[in-house]
C-alpha cells in the first residue's frame, strides 16, 4: 500500500494558465487521479460572486412553504429532477437524512416512444415559483453553466495526466445540445438525537467527475482510503472538492480511482449542513466496454505501484461492463428513488422491486 493516503491534496488551478507551471499541475493531478480519487481545486474559474449569490439563496430555498416544494416533487419528473423530502432517498438499505432539490443544465429530452428508456433520464428541470424566490433560477442556471465549462476544461487536463492527448476523452461526450449535467442542492439537518448519523451512506458517483461546493462550514464528508479507513475532507473556502466517478474508473481499467465516500449528519446542537454537488455526465449511449484507451507503460506502472484497495463499503454502479452509460445511471436512480420509478418506469420498477414499493430499499 505504498500509495495509501491520509488526506486529500489541494491543487492550484492557477498553475494551468502558465506554461512554466502547468507540468507541475499535471503531475499533481496524476497523483490525485491514480492514488486518491479526490482533490480540492483552488483558484478555479467559477465566479465567486455567482457562488456567493447561490449560497445566499440556499436557506431561502429550503424555507419555502412545504406546499410550494411539493409542487415540484421529484415524483412528477421522469428525469428524476425536483424536490425530495427529508428521508426520501436510500443508500445501502438505510435512509439518507437529507432534504434536496435536483436541477440540471437546460435540455430537451431526446426520448420518443419506442426509443431506449434511458434517453428519458435527461429532460427539463422543475423550478420553484419565481415569485416566491425571485432570481434563484437564473443564479442556479448560471452557476451550473460555469461549472460545466470548468468540467470540460478539466477533462482535457485529465487526458494529459493519463499520458494521452488533451482530447482523448472527448469521444465520451455528445454535442452540447445532446448533453445534460446534473446538480443538487442538499440540506443535511442537524441530528436531534433520534436519528442515525447517515447523511448519505457509502457510495460511488456514476460519471467521470463530480464538483462539490461545500456551502456551509460543517465537516461531514469522508472518503475511504486504500486500507478502508475513513478520512475527513473538511471544507476549504473557495475550493471545489472534485472526485472521480465509477465510469472513469471503468474506462481507464482501474487506473483512475473512484473512491468510496459518505456524509455524516451534523451533530446534535449544530446547524444544517448545505452542499451543492455537480455531476458531470457522459453520453447516455456511451458503451464503455467497447472503448479502449492506450496508456503509456510508465503511466500503467503507477497503478501497479499503488496496489489494489481493500473491499470498500460501496458497491453501486457495477453495470458498465454490459450496459450503456445512460442505462447504468437509470438503474441507480430507480434503486434510490423507487417512488419515481413506480410512476414513470413501471417495468424497471417491477424488475427491481417485484414485491412493490418497499419501506426500505437497498439502493446500492
Amino acid at each position: 500500500m505504498a500509495a495509501n493516503f491520509s488526506s486529500v491534496p489541494v491543487l492550484d488551478f492557477a498553475l494551468v494558465s502558465n506554461n512554466a507551471t502547468k507540468p507541475e499541475f499535471i503531475l499533481q493531478l496524476r497523483h490525485a487521479l491514480i492514488n486518491v480519487g479526490f482533490l480540492y481545486l483552488n483558484n478555479h474559474t467559477v465566479s465567486q460572486k455567482v457562488t456567493n449569490d447561490l449560497i445566499d439563496y440556499i436557506p431561502r430555498l429550503f424555507d419555502l412553504p412545504q406546499e410550494a416544494k411539493n409542487q415540484i416533487l421529484m415524483a412528477n419528473s421522469p428525469h428524476f429532477l425536483g424536490y425530495s423530502k427529508l428521508g426520501a432517498e436510500f443508500t445501502r438499505g438505510k435512509t439518507d437524512y437529507r432534504e434536496q432539490f435536483d436541477f440540471a443544465t437546460p435540455h430537451e429530452t431526446q426520448w420518443k416512444p419506442g426509443a431506449p428508456e434511458h434517453l428519458r433520464l435527461w429532460g427539463p428541470s422543475q423550478w420553484p415559483d419565481e415569485d416566491l424566490i425571485p432570481g434563484f433560477k437564473n443564479t442556479m442556471e448560471t452557476y451550473l453553466q460555469q461549472v460545466q465549462a470548468l468540467s470540460y476544461q478539466f477533462i482535457s487536463l485529465l487526458g494529459e495526466a493519463f499520458g494521452l492527448t488533451s482530447d482523448a476523452l472527448n469521444k465520451f461526450y455528445d454535442t452540447d445540445e445532446l448533453m445534460q449535467h446534473r446538480g443538487k442542492i442538499v440540506k443535511y439537518p442537524a441530528n436531534d438525537g433520534s436519528l442515525t448519523d447517515q447523511g448519505v451512506g457509502p457510495h460511488y458517483d456514476a460519471g467521470f467527475l463530480t464538483f462539490l461546493l461545500v456551502a456551509s462550514p460543517h465537516r461531514g464528508l469522508q472518503v475511504q482510503n486504500l486500507s478502508g479507513q475513513w478520512i475527513d475532507v473538511p471544507p476549504i473556502p473557495g475550493t471545489f472538492v472534485v472526485n472521480i466517478g465509477k465510469a472513469l474508473e471503468f474506462v481507464t481499467r482501474g487506473l483512475a480511482r473512484a473512491t468510496s465516500h459518505r456524509v455524516l449528519s451534523p451533530p446534535v446542537g449544530s446547524t444544517p449542513r448545505y452542499s451543492v454537488p455537480f455531476f458531470q455526465n457522459i453520453s447516455l449511449n456511451a458503451r464503455l466496454a467497447d472503448e479502449v484507451l492506450d496508456f503509456p507503460p510508465e503511466i500503467l506502472q503507477l497503478k501497479q505501484l499503488r496496489g489494489d484497495p481493500v473491499q470498500t463499503d460501496s458497491v453501486n454502479f457495477t453495470e458498465f461492463d454490459r450496459e450503456p452509460s445512460g442505462k447504468v445511471n437509470l438503474i441507480g436512480r430507480v434503486k434510490s428513488h423507487p417512488d419515481v420509478a413506480q410512476r414513470h418506469y413501471p417495468d424497471l420498477f417491477t424488475q427491481y422491486f417485484p414485491n412493490g414499493l418497499p419501506k426500505q430499499v437497498s439502493a446500492y
